[in-house]
Protein backbone atom coordinates (compact mmCIF):
# COMPACT_ATOMS: atom_id res chain seq x y z
CA UNK A 1 0.00 0.00 0.00
CA UNK A 2 1.31 3.45 -0.89
CA UNK A 3 2.05 5.90 1.90
CA UNK A 4 0.59 9.39 2.09
CA UNK A 5 3.79 10.70 0.50
CA UNK A 6 3.16 8.64 -2.64
CA UNK A 7 5.99 6.20 -2.06
CA UNK A 8 6.57 3.12 0.02
CA UNK A 9 8.38 3.25 3.32
CA UNK A 10 12.05 2.57 2.54
CA UNK A 11 12.70 -1.14 2.34
CA UNK A 12 16.14 -0.85 3.95
CA UNK A 13 14.38 0.09 7.19
CA UNK A 14 12.48 -3.17 7.35
CA UNK A 15 14.16 -5.84 9.45
CA UNK A 16 11.65 -8.02 11.19
CA UNK A 17 13.01 -9.54 14.40
CA UNK A 18 10.94 -11.17 17.11
CA UNK A 19 13.60 -13.19 18.92
CA UNK A 20 17.16 -12.70 20.11
CA UNK A 21 19.41 -15.77 20.27
CA UNK A 22 16.31 -17.91 20.12
CA UNK A 23 14.69 -16.18 23.11
CA UNK A 24 11.56 -14.07 23.05
CA UNK A 25 12.18 -10.37 23.48
CA UNK A 26 11.36 -9.24 27.05
CA UNK A 27 8.46 -7.02 28.00
CA UNK A 28 9.33 -3.40 28.72
CA UNK A 29 7.87 -0.70 30.88
CA UNK A 30 7.70 3.07 30.54
CA UNK A 31 6.96 5.95 32.90
CA UNK A 32 5.09 8.43 30.73
CA UNK A 33 7.86 11.03 30.91
CA UNK A 34 8.41 12.08 27.29
CA UNK A 35 12.09 12.31 26.34
CA UNK A 36 12.00 13.26 22.68
CA UNK A 37 9.73 14.20 19.81
CA UNK A 38 9.80 12.63 16.36
CA UNK A 39 8.03 13.24 13.05
CA UNK A 40 6.25 10.61 10.98
CA UNK A 41 7.91 10.48 7.54
CA UNK A 42 6.13 7.46 6.12
CA UNK A 43 3.04 5.57 7.21
CA UNK A 44 1.57 2.52 5.51
CA UNK A 45 -1.53 0.93 6.99
CA UNK A 46 -4.21 -1.59 6.11
CA UNK A 47 -6.60 -3.67 8.26
CA UNK A 48 -4.00 -6.38 8.85
CA UNK A 49 -1.11 -4.09 9.84
CA UNK A 50 1.35 -1.66 8.38
CA UNK A 51 4.65 0.11 8.89
CA UNK A 52 5.81 3.50 10.16
CA UNK A 53 9.05 5.43 9.70
CA UNK A 54 9.85 8.21 12.15
CA UNK A 55 12.52 10.90 11.93
CA UNK A 56 14.04 11.26 15.40
CA UNK A 57 17.60 12.69 15.07
CA UNK A 58 17.95 13.38 18.79
CA UNK A 59 17.37 9.68 19.53
CA UNK A 60 19.17 8.11 16.58
CA UNK A 61 22.55 7.27 18.20
CA UNK A 62 20.91 5.51 21.16
CA UNK A 63 18.50 3.29 19.23
CA UNK A 64 19.08 -0.42 18.60
CA UNK A 65 17.23 -2.76 16.27
CA UNK A 66 14.93 -5.15 18.23
CA UNK A 67 14.63 -2.75 21.16
CA UNK A 68 11.30 -1.28 22.16
CA UNK A 69 10.18 2.33 22.00
CA UNK A 70 6.91 4.01 22.96
CA UNK A 71 5.43 6.10 20.14
CA UNK A 72 2.50 8.18 21.40
CA UNK A 73 2.23 5.63 24.20
CA UNK A 74 2.20 2.60 21.90
CA UNK A 75 5.03 0.13 22.50
CA UNK A 76 6.66 -0.78 19.18
CA UNK A 77 9.69 -2.87 18.22
CA UNK A 78 12.38 -1.08 16.24
CA UNK A 79 12.95 -3.04 13.03
CA UNK A 80 15.37 -0.72 11.25
CA UNK A 81 17.56 2.36 11.75
CA UNK A 82 19.06 4.71 9.18
CA UNK A 83 20.24 8.35 9.23
CA UNK A 84 18.38 9.45 12.34
CA UNK A 85 15.27 7.50 11.41
CA UNK A 86 13.77 4.31 12.74
CA UNK A 87 11.04 2.05 11.44
CA UNK A 88 8.56 -0.25 13.16
CA UNK A 89 5.96 -2.71 11.94
CA UNK A 90 2.34 -2.22 13.02
CA UNK A 91 0.20 -5.23 13.83
CA UNK A 92 -3.48 -5.48 13.01
CA UNK A 93 -4.20 -5.02 16.72
CA UNK A 94 -2.19 -1.79 16.75
CA UNK A 95 -4.08 -0.50 13.72
CA UNK A 96 -7.42 -1.38 15.35
CA UNK A 97 -6.75 -0.09 18.87
CA UNK A 98 -4.60 3.03 18.45
CA UNK A 99 -4.47 6.37 16.68
CA UNK A 100 -2.28 4.76 13.99
CA UNK A 101 -5.46 3.38 12.45
CA UNK A 102 -8.23 5.69 13.61
CA UNK A 103 -10.01 7.19 10.59
CA UNK A 104 -11.01 10.48 12.20
CA UNK A 105 -8.17 12.53 13.66
CA UNK A 106 -5.63 9.79 13.00
CA UNK A 107 -1.87 10.13 12.83
CA UNK A 108 -0.55 11.01 9.39
CA UNK A 109 2.67 11.85 7.59
CA UNK A 110 4.06 15.02 9.20
CA UNK A 111 2.47 14.34 12.60
CA UNK A 112 4.71 14.97 15.56
CA UNK A 113 4.82 12.03 18.01
CA UNK A 114 5.92 11.57 21.61
CA UNK A 115 8.86 9.17 22.10
CA UNK A 116 10.07 7.38 25.21
CA UNK A 117 12.63 4.61 25.61
CA UNK A 118 11.96 1.79 28.13
CA UNK A 119 12.77 2.27 31.79
CA UNK A 120 16.21 0.91 32.74
CA UNK A 121 17.76 0.04 36.09
CA UNK A 122 18.88 3.14 37.93
CA UNK A 123 16.74 5.48 35.86
CA UNK A 124 14.52 7.90 37.76
CA UNK A 125 10.89 6.81 37.92
CA UNK A 126 9.18 10.13 37.33
CA UNK A 127 5.66 9.26 36.14
CA UNK A 128 3.60 6.10 36.69
CA UNK A 129 3.59 2.51 35.39
CA UNK A 130 2.97 2.68 31.63
CA UNK A 131 3.18 -0.56 29.63
CA UNK A 132 2.68 0.86 26.17
CA UNK A 133 -0.37 -1.36 25.69
CA UNK A 134 -2.97 1.12 24.47
CA UNK A 135 -6.49 0.33 25.71
CA UNK A 136 -8.49 2.53 23.39
CA UNK A 137 -8.64 5.89 21.62
CA UNK A 138 -10.16 9.09 22.99
CA UNK A 139 -10.96 12.37 21.24
CA UNK A 140 -9.60 15.80 22.09
CA UNK A 141 -12.41 18.16 23.12
CA UNK A 142 -10.44 21.29 23.93
CA UNK A 143 -7.09 22.83 24.78
CA UNK A 144 -7.83 26.01 26.69
CA UNK A 145 -5.23 28.50 27.88
CA UNK A 146 -5.40 29.70 31.49
CA UNK A 147 -2.60 32.11 32.30
CA UNK A 148 0.65 30.30 31.49
CA UNK A 149 -1.01 26.87 31.69
CA UNK A 150 -3.63 24.97 29.68
CA UNK A 151 -6.65 22.80 30.34
CA UNK A 152 -6.50 19.73 28.11
CA UNK A 153 -9.74 17.77 27.69
CA UNK A 154 -10.26 14.32 26.16
CA UNK A 155 -13.56 12.53 25.59
CA UNK A 156 -13.24 9.01 26.97
CA UNK A 157 -15.12 5.96 25.57
CA UNK A 158 -17.79 4.69 27.95
CA UNK A 159 -16.17 1.28 28.43
CA UNK A 160 -12.90 2.96 29.53
CA UNK A 161 -14.54 5.32 32.04
CA UNK A 162 -14.18 2.82 34.90
CA UNK A 163 -10.41 3.43 34.86
CA UNK A 164 -10.80 7.17 35.38
CA UNK A 165 -10.01 8.24 38.94
CA UNK A 166 -9.99 11.95 39.82
CA UNK A 167 -6.46 12.91 40.91
CA UNK A 168 -5.30 9.54 39.57
CA UNK A 169 -2.92 8.86 36.69
CA UNK A 170 -3.63 8.28 33.02
CA UNK A 171 -1.49 7.96 29.91
CA UNK A 172 -2.57 10.28 27.08
CA UNK A 173 -0.49 9.67 23.96
CA UNK A 174 2.15 8.22 26.26
CA UNK A 175 2.24 11.24 28.58
CA UNK A 176 1.78 10.53 32.28
CA UNK A 177 -0.84 13.03 33.42
CA UNK A 178 -3.00 13.57 36.50
CA UNK A 179 -6.75 13.70 36.00
CA UNK A 180 -7.65 17.07 37.51
CA UNK A 181 -11.30 17.12 36.43
CA UNK A 182 -13.78 14.44 35.39
CA UNK A 183 -17.24 15.33 34.10
CA UNK A 184 -19.63 14.23 31.35
CA UNK A 185 -17.20 11.62 30.06
CA UNK A 186 -14.40 14.15 29.64
CA UNK A 187 -11.07 13.77 31.47
CA UNK A 188 -9.20 17.03 31.92
CA UNK A 189 -5.55 17.53 32.83
CA UNK A 190 -3.79 20.74 33.78
CA UNK A 191 -0.80 21.22 31.47
CA UNK A 192 2.21 23.22 32.62
CA UNK A 193 4.41 25.15 30.13
CA UNK A 194 7.23 22.55 30.21
CA UNK A 195 4.89 19.69 29.26
CA UNK A 196 3.28 21.86 26.60
CA UNK A 197 6.64 22.74 25.04
CA UNK A 198 8.17 19.23 25.19
CA UNK A 199 5.27 17.06 23.97
CA UNK A 200 2.88 17.08 21.03
CA UNK A 201 0.05 18.50 23.13
CA UNK A 202 0.83 21.85 21.52
CA UNK A 203 -0.20 20.34 18.16
CA UNK A 204 -3.49 18.92 19.40
CA UNK A 205 -6.84 20.30 18.30
CA UNK A 206 -10.47 19.26 18.89
CA UNK A 207 -11.32 16.04 17.08
CA UNK A 208 -7.79 14.60 17.18
CA UNK A 209 -7.42 10.97 18.25
CA UNK A 210 -5.49 10.30 21.46
CA UNK A 211 -4.16 6.96 22.70
CA UNK A 212 -5.43 6.06 26.18
CA UNK A 213 -3.92 3.62 28.67
CA UNK A 214 -5.39 3.14 32.12
CA UNK A 215 -3.32 2.65 35.26
CA UNK A 216 -2.23 -1.02 35.36
CA UNK A 217 -2.57 -1.12 39.15
CA UNK A 218 -6.28 -0.37 38.81
CA UNK A 219 -6.64 -3.13 36.21
CA UNK A 220 -5.00 -5.68 38.51
CA UNK A 221 -7.34 -4.71 41.34
CA UNK A 222 -10.33 -4.97 38.99
CA UNK A 223 -9.27 -8.43 37.84
CA UNK A 224 -8.66 -9.60 41.42
CA UNK A 225 -12.10 -8.45 42.54
CA UNK A 226 -13.72 -10.13 39.53
CA UNK A 227 -11.98 -13.41 40.43
CA UNK A 228 -13.12 -13.11 44.03
CA UNK A 229 -16.71 -12.50 42.94
CA UNK A 230 -16.68 -15.61 40.76
CA UNK A 231 -15.17 -17.68 43.57
CA UNK A 232 -17.77 -16.52 46.09
CA UNK A 233 -20.68 -17.17 43.72
CA UNK A 234 -19.54 -20.75 42.98
CA UNK A 235 -21.36 -23.42 45.04
CA UNK A 236 -19.23 -25.18 47.68
CA UNK A 237 -17.63 -28.52 46.80
CA UNK A 238 -19.49 -31.30 48.64
CA UNK A 239 -19.80 -35.10 48.36
CA UNK A 240 -23.31 -34.68 46.96
CA UNK A 241 -22.02 -32.31 44.25
CA UNK A 242 -19.22 -34.73 43.33
CA UNK A 243 -21.77 -37.52 42.94
CA UNK A 244 -23.91 -35.28 40.73
CA UNK A 245 -20.88 -34.65 38.52
CA UNK A 246 -20.28 -38.38 38.15
CA UNK A 247 -17.31 -38.84 40.49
Amino acid sequence: MESATGRRCSSFLRFQLSTTNGKLLPEHMFTGIIEHLGTIECLERHPDGGRVTIHAPSLGPSLVVANSIAVNGCCLTITGIHNGRFSADLSGETIAKTSFGTLGGALRVGSRVNLERPLTAGKEFGGHFVLGHVDTVGTVTHRTAEGENWWYGVQVPEDFARYIVPKGSISLDGISLTIARWHNGIAEAAIIPYTYDHTNIRDRKPGDAVNLEGDILGKYIERYLEARTVAVSSPPLTVARLLEEGF
